[in-house]
């Protein structure tokens, strides 16, 4: 690692440790030569899959495109940011998994409503009506009734685990 201060080459750690998620370690270093100390920060580089887009035009994954989206539809919702955070990560790992070079935007779509789903279902609800491109408020009603639906067979669920 070079020094930051008199770019010479030797450079020793002095303390290592696990920083963020445990994604990443924090390495304190001092150079051999000035004796100054600076941070560095290591994360494993993996490469989120391109994405191919519903005309066939191919792009980068962009992380703030993602993050952009799913913050836009959560705006003014009571859902906290930590939440948010885990959600993003989630989609991420996910993408990761797949293992595949390139990705067609609609599934990262589906997995944006995936966890929108779970973390609020106005930001769900608005974030569909774009994907999915309601064209009346027919679609928005289907949605919401599925939705409903979903939620009274949790409850009939949970309040049967209850009563055992």
């Amino acid at each position: 690692m070079q020094c930051p201060f008199c770019g010479d080459n030797d450079t020793r750690v002095i303390d290592s440790r696990l920083a963020g998620e445990g994604d990443s370690v924090r390495r304190r270093r001092e150079c051999v030569a000035c004796k100054e100390r600076f941070t560095t920060f290591e994360t494993a580089e993996l490469n989120l899959p391109r994405v191919v887009k519903s005309d066939g035009v191919r792009e980068p994954f962009w992380e703030e495109k993602l993050s952009a989206g799913v913050l836009r539809a959560l705006e003014k919702r009571p859902v906290n940011s930590e939440d948010i955070d885990a959600a993003l990560s989630r989609i991420k790992k996910r993408l990761l998994s797949l293992g595949e070079r390139e990705i067609p935007s609609m599934k990262i779509g589906e997995l944006v409503m995936e966890e929108l789903e779970r973390l609020d279902h106005v930001a769900y609800v608005r974030f569909a009506s774009v994907y999915k491109s309601f064209e009346d408020i027919k679609a928005f009603r289907e949605v919401i009734d599925a939705l409903e639906k979903e939620d009274k067979s949790e409850q009939l669920t949970l309040s049967a685990v209850g009563k055992k």
